[in-house]
């Protein structure tokens, strides 16, 4: 088949595709030019004109090591030579297998020795929040129905997991059919909440909630629920799907409070960003209570071995390179960039995790900006004039670059975000 040029791609793709987290009629405008990516190696990607850019949010938070890695290329390529999927219900595979060795080594193998794979964060979540309710079933205690989680937080768009959300824009409209969680707005709410014995789990987004516009939760605050947690016998469920494999700076937030969980999710990077694959990783005693029972949940693609692969060489990557260890400098450098945007004066606030940011935006003065000018999409349009790939979370621009993004890369970052508020801002 002969490939489409760009126009015509464009002009199908307005015919014929629907995008996620995208008005449509804005998209389908005839003065509208939809970016098309065609390539990408390390931090940087490339469009049909041949133009480059730095993927500014790792591709909606997935890359890790650089797009097109050679060790991540040729794994895949090595397991597609052998098979590329067959059935995990009653079977099994090598890549899957030695997959969840590495995952319980790396993450707490003391605590959380049993993996159970799906496709993507939602999904692994949805396996934490069936798998509380079947546990409790099964040790006599089917009055722990209730799950408490967040407010503002974001753990997937399944109508499970998106009970547990928080946040009005993505969840209201669907809320008839959520099932009831209590939804807490600090750690006092959590000691407050009444009758505790008929919770099943916590749900937390670990050091720092995403979707909610990058804001970090107060120092040990995760460890306190972890304790509340083990005062009450309720379990709790780390959503790392955004902030596992070295976005904090340690492969996992947890680990920074020693609060391990007793159900940690996992998506996003688990591949280092090249194909879908999630794991829940969850307690012995946990895996006990179902011994003679079975877990009903499972989906067709669980345990790939393209993805388990491409999972596998990404560890070896962190292993060999010293990633969190060359990590560090750059986490201090991105600190230092950003120091200078605070002095913007459209600049209300600027939050940072790790390799994890994210830049609000404001009135001079500090007030909230209009959300119907939609100015942080308007900044992001023009960051991308001067090389930027990123997108915001209403006014709030998001830098979370891949962890193979050099000095001078993350420079050009913040000085791309520096340029575009210039231009959409400045009077």
């Amino acid at each position: 088949m002969t490939p489409l040029r760009a126009a015509q791609l464009i002009a199908l793709d307005r015919r014929h595709v629907w995008h996620p987290f995208t008005p449509m009629r804005d998209w389908c405008e005839p003065g509208h030019a939809p970016l098309i990516l065609v390539s990408g190696h390390g931090a940087m990607l490339r469009d049909t004109a041949g133009r480059e850019y730095i993927d500014g949010n790792s591709s909606i938070w997935t890359n890790i090591h650089g797009h097109n890695h050679p060790a991540i290329n040729q794994a895949i390529r090595a397991q597609l030579d052998q098979v590329a999927h067959t059935s995990f219900l009653g079977f099994t595979n090598p890549p899957a297998v030695e997959l969840a060795r590495e995952l319980v080594d790396i993450a707490a193998p003391d605590v959380l020795t049993r993996v159970f794979f799906s496709d993507d964060g939602s999904t692994a979540i949805e396996v934490a929040i069936k798998m509380a309710l079947q546990y409790f079933q099964l040790i006599g205690q089917p009055g722990r129905t209730r799950f408490a989680a967040f407010a503002n937080g974001y753990h997937g768009d399944t109508l499970g997991a998106a009970s547990l959300g928080g946040i009005s824009l993505f969840h209201d409209r669907f809320s008839p059919h959520h099932f009831p969680v209590e939804h807490l707005s600090s750690l006092a709410d959590l000691e407050t909440l009444p009758n505790p014995d008929t919770i099943a789990a916590v749900v937390i987004e670990p050091l720092i909630q995403g979707a909610a516009g990058m804001r970090p939760w107060p120092s040990g605050l995760l460890a306190s629920v972890r304790r509340w947690c083990d005062s009450y016998g309720v379990l709790l469920v780390a959503d790392e799907v955004m902030t596992g494999f070295g976005r904090t700076g340690t492969m996992f937030a947890f680990q920074q409070e020693d609060a391990v969980p007793d159900f940690l999710a996992l998506a996003k990077g688990l591949t280092g960003g090249f194909l879908p694959l999630a794991a829940t990783l969850t307690t012995e005693s946990i895996f006990q209570a179902f011994h003679g029972e079975t877990f009903y949940y499972g989906h067709s693609y669980c345990g790939n071995q393209l993805g388990c692969a491409a999972a596998l060489a990404s560890l070896r990557i962190f292993d060999e390179d010293a990633i969190l260890a060359q990590l560090q400098p750059k986490i201090a450098q991105l600190t230092e960039r950003l120091k200078r945007l605070r002095a913007n004066p459209h600049v209300r606030d600027i939050r940072q995790t790790g390799f994890i940011a994210g830049i609000e935006l404001g009135a001079p003065g500090g007030a909230p900006l209009d959300p119907a000018q939609r100015t942080g999409a308007q900044v992001c349009l023009a960051a991308r004039r001067h090389g930027l790939l990123t997108r915001p979370i209403l006014d709030t621009i998001v830098l979370m670059l891949p962890l193979c993004a050099t000095p001078m890369q993350i420079d050009q970052a913040c000085d791309a975000v520096e340029m575009a508020i210039a231009e959409v801002l400045s009077s």
